[in-house]
């Protein structure tokens, strides 16, 4: 997915990696495919009729062992250090041996600085590291900063990247500098795959949500994710949906698989089973993958283990 960009089926005649920005009027044209009229009603009663009515059918053994293998572990703390760092990924190497039947999770997420203590300690076939770059959490040093940090990042081992879509320029309507600040750190990630966060949690509206969905996915995301999980609300189910409408009308304009990840807030294997099940409405079977379904979270590993193992255990 990381190889095929907007660029590739744009009809403006201009390559969409380059470092200006496209003229305001063919983000606005582009913008005009896609359903805007959308009220904050009609998402939330579609999100409960979902859970009342196809939840329960995929609260599954099965299931759960699916959502271990696309867990983003995550450790994103101020007192993170490489110690620390070191023997989360240690954890992972040894569930790889103590549970050899299970999915190993998708991925590591952590803070830049470690991306070289996370590549030096994993053992892991399969696990990826991800680092949130860009001036993560809140995306508001200057451009040059952000594509340096993710190109560090790289360097030093990171395999997938998640950046924060610029908020205040996006609710101020500046659509010109959220997309070309996007298109410089896709530039930076090169073939590396980038998750572009929305924070929809300041977003507030479904429209909101749904523009910025579009305007990530136009500018090179590979994926699109709700929220850092440093602010609250964080994730809600309301948002996971009007994300996953964007990706499917966006699929089906474009051709291109963008993949999902909820992060933030997600406290329950009921939550993991919501977002999984609208997934699965939405978008259908070709997206239940853990390369196109990730959970960024740190605490429901251990909840879907001990789930899935039909006892408590605290691994992680």
């Amino acid at each position: 997915m990381a190889e095929k960009h907007q660029h590739e089926h744009c009809e403006c005649g201009h390559e969409h990696h380059e470092h200006h920005a496209q003229p305001m009027s063919h983000i606005e044209e582009a913008l005009k495919k896609y359903n805007l009229d959308i009220s904050d009603e009609q998402v939330k009663e579609a999100v409960k009729k979902i859970i009342a009515e196809k939840v329960p059918e995929n609260d599954t053994v099965e299931v759960k062992k699916f959502l271990m293998g696309s867990v983003e572990l995550t450790t994103l703390k101020t007192t993170d250090s490489d110690t620390s760092v070191m023997a989360f990924t240690e954890k992972v190497n040894k569930f790889d041996e103590e549970y050899p039947t299970l999915p190993h999770v998708a991925t590591i997420c952590v803070y830049p600085r470690f991306a070289r203590t996370v590549a030096e300690t994993l053992e892991v076939d399969g696990v990826e590291i991800a680092c949130v770059s860009g001036s993560f959490p809140s995306s508001q040093s200057l451009i040059e900063v952000k594509t340096v940090e993710t190109a560090l990042a790289i360097k030093d081992g990171a395999t997938e990247i998640d950046m924060v879509e610029p908020v205040g320029s996006l609710l101020e309507g500046d659509y010109e500098t959220v997309v070309d600040e996007i298109q410089q750190q896709k530039e930076a990630c090169g073939d590396v795959p980038m998750k572009v966060i929305l924070e929809t949690g300041c977003l507030k509206t479904a429209k909101n949500i749904k523009i910025a969905s579009l305007l990530a996915m136009y500018a090179g995301a590979d994926y699109i994710k709700t929220s850092t999980g440093k602010l609250e609300p964080a994730a809600t189910p309301e948002a996971a949906y009007v994300m996953c409408q964007a990706i499917k009308e966006y699929y089906d304009e474009t051709g291109i698989m963008i993949g999902f990840k909820p992060a933030g807030g997600l406290n329950s294997v009921m939550d993991a089973l919501i977002y999984y099940t609208i997934v699965k409405e939405i978008l259908g079977e070709k997206w239940l993958t853990n390369k196109y379904l990730r959970l960024g979270t740190s605490r429901l590993a251990n909840l879907l283990l001990s789930e899935v193992i039909g006892e408590e255990v605290k691994f992680f």
